[in-house]
């Protein structure tokens, strides 16, 4: 995976064609439901049961390769933030890339529900450089319920990306990915063991603590949860005290939903020291999208504008993939 690269007419003429047609955007998610629920399941390109690891490899085209894994809460409300970004998708890979914060980018996408009690808790695609990634995004099913309990089976997504990703970016080069959460809610209190054997399919007899997940993740990856202003939990304190907890300035809140390719792309930006926070409000007023820079502007505040720098490099560890890690 990773090969190829991104072409906007052609995503400009897939969406007209669809239009034209009267064929969903996210045709997956409308098969679906038109089935019942019994038969609902993940595509199986976004099936995570039994995959050994998703990878981010560099190519003759890529070969600077940076892993960008964006997995959604796809419950209630927030099965609209996927729409959002797959009619912004040419924007935010053009922010990226066209304006020098990363070479290489890969983008993942994937879907995260209640293992407790949705069909499909939990979707994982294949990192793409190319229109691949439109057809990935759009293939997430949008299942809708969620348990209702202010939780999600966000620390299962967080299990899958340490236990189940290999990138070249750091077996190579010692660097860290970027995972993006989308949602809003909190982590389940105990990533339970049954839930990893039934979705994952990994031989693990004893739950884990989330936390220790997190902590684990955080050595390959810059980890972010974005709670963009979606429901009632927006203003919870609870939701922001235990974010702040696992990920401290990493939780961001996002008054415009419609701002979450911007935000990404801006948080990239600041992280790779390629621009601060006040250039990279420029660089989206230049690709139109200047509305959503106050939104941007807001939840990076607390971030900090960095100082642009030449991109830092490191020693590549001796590590053999993703059983490197180990959870406790």
């Amino acid at each position: 995976m990773g090969h190829g690269k991104w072409d906007d007419n052609a995503y400009a003429a897939a969406k007209t064609f669809r239009a034209a047609k009267g064929v969903d955007d996210f045709g997956y998610t409308a098969a679906m439901r038109k089935t019942s629920s019994a038969n609902w399941k993940a595509d199986p390109s976004l099936d995570p049961k039994g995959v050994t690891a998703r990878e981010c490899r560099d190519s003759p085209d890529h070969a600077d390769s940076t892993p960008i894994a964006v997995l959604f809460d796809v419950t209630g409300s927030m099965g609209r933030v996927p729409q959002i970004m797959q009619r912004k998708l040419g924007k935010l890979h053009g922010l990226i890339q066209r304006k020098g914060y990363l070479t290489d980018p890969q983008l993942l996408f994937g879907g995260i529900g209640d293992a407790d009690s949705d069909r499909v808790p939990l979707q994982v695609g294949q990192f793409e450089s190319d229109n691949r990634m439109d057809e990935q995004l759009r293939t997430i099913f949008l299942e809708g319920n969620g348990g209702g309990q202010k939780s999600e089976s966000y620390e299962l997504a967080a299990y899958f990306i340490a236990r189940h990703v290999v990138t070249d970016a750091w077996q190579k080069r010692g660097r860290k990915g970027y995972l993006f959460l989308i949602g809003d809610e909190l982590n389940k209190p105990r990533l339970e063991a049954r839930h990893i054997r039934r979705i994952i399919g990994d031989d693990i007899t004893q739950d884990i603590d989330p936390a220790s997940v997190y902590r684990e993740l955080a050595r390959k990856w810059h980890v972010y949860f974005v709670l963009p202003n979606q429901s009632s939990y927006y203003n919870d304190p609870q939701i922001a005290d235990h974010w702040r907890d696992l990920l401290g300035q990493n939780f961001l809140k996002l008054d415009d939903p419609g701002a979450v390719c911007e935000l990404i792309a801006a948080t990239i930006g600041l992280e790779e020291r390629v621009v601060d926070l006040d250039q990279a409000l420029v660089d989206l007023a230049e690709v139109g999208s200047a509305a959503e820079g106050e939104a941007v502007g807001k939840a990076l505040v607390q971030v900090g504008a960095r100082t642009p720098a030449t991109r830092r490099t490191a020693t590549p560890p001796a590590l053999d993939g993703p059983d490197d890690v180990t959870l406790s």
